[in-house]
């Protein structure tokens, strides 16, 4: 099991992955939207938001709302950031969950 830090600090190079993403694709798929990733094995939940063609990490109460909510192990948050364990894959085998509306899904796959 990752440690909270290590999550964070994954969080932090998705971040940097993200801003990779080119400008006009980034302008094209990202709305404004909040996001939170549950992480249930340590019991910390990270929040986001998708704004301005960019993706922000930051603090907020656990009881917040997002648009976008993801959940996933410690573990498989780090393999995903890592490039080793894909997408679809862990969306199929059940190991990351996205509860979103429709349309959020298919900015999403566009940009994961």
């Amino acid at each position: 099991m990752a440690s909270v830090e290590e999550c964070r600090e994954a969080l932090v190079k998705l971040v940097a992955q993200f801003d990779e993403i080119g400008e006009a694709d980034r302008a094209k798929h990202v709305v404004d939207r909040t996001v939170s990733c549950r992480i249930p094995d340590l019991d910390v939940t990270f929040h986001g938001r998708l704004r301005e063609g960019r993706l922000e990490i930051f603090d907020a109460p656990d009881d917040a709302k997002a648009d976008i909510k993801l959940t996933m192990a410690s573990d498989d948050l780090i393999r995903l950031v890592d490039g080793e364990l894909d997408m679809g894959r862990a969306l199929l085998g059940g190991k990351v969950k996205i509860d979103a509306s429709f349309g959020d899904l298919l900015r999403l796959r566009r940009l994961l």
